[in-house]
């Protein structure tokens, strides 16, 4: 079978294609060029990745395993649908997912397509994640599982797409790397944003709306920190800097402790509170995507908010639209509009939509993206 196979440049990614290379596959190696990388060899800081390290890496791999190699430039279409709503969404006061976005529009959509134009059987990448039958589930590893990321794949694009690393943990990944000799097989995992190299969000942010010129002379934002009842309680420099949930970095003195309870881009006003408050019993959600809408034979729904959050038994209501009211059977914490809440039965991704609004017991906690 032809398989092209996403080499980002991780020991990940190495792996699925030397595996699937040791099965007897013909494999093709591509890297997707999302954005601009480091200048020099070595500026890319351990942790993080896309950069011209992991370009190279990927091709280092590809000579390695012996299969050809190509370099797709996708930075049109990721600055687009990833970079640009990434800016767009925290300047509207809602904390956005990238790796969601990249997963359902850049890797299983485009990616996909420039596949079948290779004359492709399937596609391959080194995610943790499991598929059957044309149903996602979560991976063997809960550690390493990444279904919530996952979760805006079509189903006929899950009939041709090979998670080689689903049933496998980290460990016994690496392993397979040194087996093979692979030179990424010490590579630091590439844990935050792939093109937020120092981490510095609100940085991005204001750097990538004031070379637009959509801030204007206002570039930070500022304005007031204030309680529930509207009192103001301090200043801030730019209400894009702050997310659901948070804490630290409020810079105000009070006898408990205050959490970001949510974030008004019309009046600048980041709204605190004490964490009671957090403890959001429903949400409504949007853009509902369906891999499989669930039935009466399933187990319990249940919902994650987060990457590597609980799971929340639910109910949900309006299965027929693509807004959803879901209702948590215990509240939970924090549930931040902007964040992609994704659906389980059991250990099967059944789907997943967006955060628009989180609504506590006593009083509702309103956002509208």
């Amino acid at each position: 079978m032809r398989i092209v196979t996403a080499m980002s440049g991780g020991v990940d990614s190495s792996v699925a294609a030397g595996l699937l290379v040791e099965a007897g596959h013909e494999v093709i190696g591509v890297h997707m060029k999302l954005h601009e990388p480091a200048p020099k060899k070595g500026e890319n800081p351990p942790g993080h990745c896309c950069g011209l390290d992991d370009a190279l890496d990927a091709r280092a791999v590809a000579t390695r395993l012996g299969i050809p190699f190509y370099v797709l430039n996708l930075q049109e279409a990721f600055k687009r649908a990833v970079m640009d709503d990434f800016t767009a969404s925290y300047l509207a006061g809602a904390t956005p997912n990238p790796c969601v976005r990249c997963n359902g529009i850049l890797k299983f959509d485009i990616l996909l397509a420039r596949a079948r134009a290779l004359g492709a059987d399937a596609l391959a990448t080194g995610h943790y994640a499991r598929i059957r039958d044309s149903r996602l589930f979560t991976a063997a590893d809960p550690d390493k599982d990444q279904s919530y990321f996952l979760y805006p794949i079509k189903p006929e694009a899950l009939a041709c797409t090979l998670f080689p690393l689903g049933a496998m943990t980290k460990p016994e990944v690496r392993a397979h790397a040194v087996r093979m000799d692979l030179i990424t097989a010490q590579k630091p995992e590439s844990m935050e944003v792939c093109f937020i190299p120092d981490d510095d969000h609100a940085r991005f942010i204001r750097d990538s709306f004031s070379a637009e010129g959509r801030l204007g002379a206002d570039v930070d934002c500022a304005g007031d920190v204030v309680d529930e009842s509207g009192a103001v309680l301090g200043r801030h420099d730019g209400y894009y800097r702050y997310t659901v949930g948070q804490r630290r970095g409020l810079g105000i003195a009070a006898a408990n402790p205050l959490y970001v309870l949510r974030v008004d881009p019309g009046t600048r006003r980041v709204v605190v509170g004490p964490a009671e408050r957090l403890e959001h019993v429903e949400v409504d959600v949007t853009g509902a995507h369906w891999i499989r809408r669930p039935t009466a034979d399933d187990p319990p729904l249940h919902a994650r908010i987060r990457h590597r959050g609980a799971l929340h038994a639910c109910t949900v209501e309006n299965l027929d639209g693509t807004s959803l009211r879901v209702r948590f059977l215990a509240p939970a914490r924090a549930a931040a509009p902007g964040q992609a809440l994704v659906f389980y039965a059991g250990d099967e991704v059944l789907g997943g939509a967006t955060i628009h609004r989180a609504h506590t017991k006593e009083a509702r906690q309103e956002f509208s993206l």
